[in-house]
């Protein structure tokens, strides 16, 4: 028989959604046939549903979760990385300090995850608000490539309890049985793609990391499943290599998608609870088969709401919109409806002028009645990592632009801005990509504004985010570079006083 690895946390999870074979009475036979499901989610940011009511929301996730488990006992809701940052309410403050992932790691709890890896933005935070949003989970995590760097030294990361750490494993392993005795053990790994790199974070390479723990899944597991928050050609490579890979849930690209690689399915559900994947998996243990069916299920204003986590939301949402009331009066107003999708996503903001960058820049320009030569804003302003569609709220503005922050009027030299653009252009995948208003280039490359050529000598006046008069993500871009020859603030009663108001205000123009 071969050696059954069971990892210490999975006891209870057994004990506690499986029936063991000693519960089995003498009258009934193994069938060698098993059934169970995974329960998906990816990129989920906000915890509340979304275009005014119209998709996600968690509460009514874990109403479908409960709904199938009360059927299929063996039933586990996984997360595939992505949920503790970017978010709106992550970005506030309650108890003087920021919230940073601690209302879904709440709401996760009461919804009873089973097993969830890292994505890339869980590393946005700071290494202290990491590790305390770790030590209040409840659920298993799983990290076969990202590691935590301490003296130097990459090692797991662990969970912090009464005194004690305990390591987060690079494997799991999950020894289920249902009423008639059949057993079957689940292997799984998780990796993360190395997209964000931080001082306290160690990427292994996440194809070299699997193969290092795949000889010991594949001789004690009878089905081997990953957790993955890579890109999907990452995905197909994993599963191409691995032939014993049966199931690859991950995430990353925001946008639902089921297909077949090697002897693998990779299921992608829609970010943001639009979509969640049901997959039921029937195993035929006689037969060393599996059969894989996987359902995306819509989660949309016809799902009810579970209601403890519908009060958990509530409570959440009553500190966000009093903290939004500060600058609107009203949250959920219809200000703008997107029948082409707006695209806020890391990968177009940071890389691509994007439909969204334009109508910030264009909303900076408005702001001051359009008595600017150009408007320019950092890419990684836009936090929403996502895409806004149908109705937009300022709760959405919000979720786009959570830092705020003022619109300056600058007048400098146009040698100095020909810099700034092309230094933008070169950062191209980091914050520092500048969406654009007015600008454009033409064959040769060349930076025109309104068309025209511009001319070093001449001054022009431009509305820049105020972020980027600080120098962080453009170095010599400051109030101090001789080039710079005035930076106008605007007062509080000002629309540039916040960008957001000035996004708002432009976007009820369109509708």
């Amino acid at each position: 028989m071969r050696k059954i690895v069971v990892a210490i946390a999975a006891i209870a999870l057994v004990f506690n959604s499986c029936k063991t074979k000693d519960s089995v009475t003498s009258t009934t036979k193994d069938d060698g046939i098993i059934t169970f499901k995974f329960i998906q989610l990816n990129d989920v940011y906000e915890i509340a549903p979304l275009s005014g009511g119209l998709y996600g929301g968690m509460a009514r996730v874990a109403h479908v979760a409960d709904s199938i488990k009360n059927i299929e006992p063996n039933s586990f809701l996984v997360m595939a990385g992505d949920f503790l940052s970017p978010s709106l309410l992550g970005t506030m403050r309650h108890d003087g300090k920021r919230i940073m992932g601690k209302q879904m790691i709440e709401v996760m709890n009461a919804m009873n995850f089973d097993l969830v890896t890292f994505g890339n933005h869980e590393f946005d935070l700071k290494e202290d608000e990491f590790q305390n949003r770790l030590n209040e989970s409840n659920f298993q995590w799983i990290a076969t490539n990202a590691k935590q760097l301490t003296e130097g030294e990459a090692i797991p990361f662990s969970i912090h309890r009464n005194g004690h750490a305990q390591p987060i494993q690079e494997t799991y392993q999950l020894l289920i049985s249902d009423s008639d005795g059949t057993e079957a053990v689940l292997g799984f790994f998780g990796v993360t793609i190395d997209s964000n790199p931080q001082p306290y974070v160690v990427y292994e390479n996440y194809l070299e990391s699997v193969q290092r723990v795949y000889p010991e899944l594949k001789e004690n597991s009878d089905i081997i499943v990953g957790l993955t928050h890579l890109n999907l050609t990452q995905d197909k490579k994993l599963a191409e290599t691995l032939p014993g890979i049966s199931l690859l849930m991950g995430g990353h690209e925001h946008h639902n998608m089921l297909l077949d690689a090697g002897n693998a399915k990779i299921a992608k559900a829609d970010a943001n609870a639009k979509t969640i994947y049901v997959h039921t998996l029937t195993f035929y243990k006689n037969q060393n088969r599996l059969v894989i069916d996987s359902q995306l299920v819509p989660i949309d204003e016809k799902v009810p709401s579970q209601q403890l986590v519908q009060e958990i939301v509530e409570d959440w949402n009553v500190i966000l919109e009093a903290e939004i009331k500060k600058v609107v009066d009203d949250p959920y107003e219809q200000v703008y409806y997107a029948n082409a999708p707006l695209d806020g996503t890391d990968s177009a903001s940071r890389g691509i002028q994007t439909n969204l960058g334009g109508f910030i820049a264009e909303a900076m320009a408005a702001s001051f009645n359009y008595e600017v030569d150009g408007a320019l804003v950092n890419g990684g302003s836009i936090r929403i990592d996502d895409v806004l569609e149908n109705e937009v709220t300022p709760v959405d503005i919000f979720r786009v632009l959570p830092f705020g922050g003022g619109v300056l009027k600058v007048e400098l030299k146009g040698s100095l801005l020909t810099e700034v653009l092309d230094y933008g252009k070169q950062a191209r995948g980091t914050g520092a990509y500048l969406q654009r208003y007015n600008f454009s280039q033409n064959e040769k490359g060349e930076w025109l504004l309104a068309g025209n050529q511009i001319d070093p000598n001449k001054t022009y006046t431009i509305a820049f985010s105020d972020y980027l008069l600080k120098g962080f993500d453009i170095p010599f871009l400051t109030p101090d570079n001789e080039r710079v020859l005035s930076v106008y603030e605007p007062s509080q009663e000002e629309m540039s006083h916040d960008i957001r108001k000035a996004l708002i205000a432009f976007m009820k123009q369109l509708k």
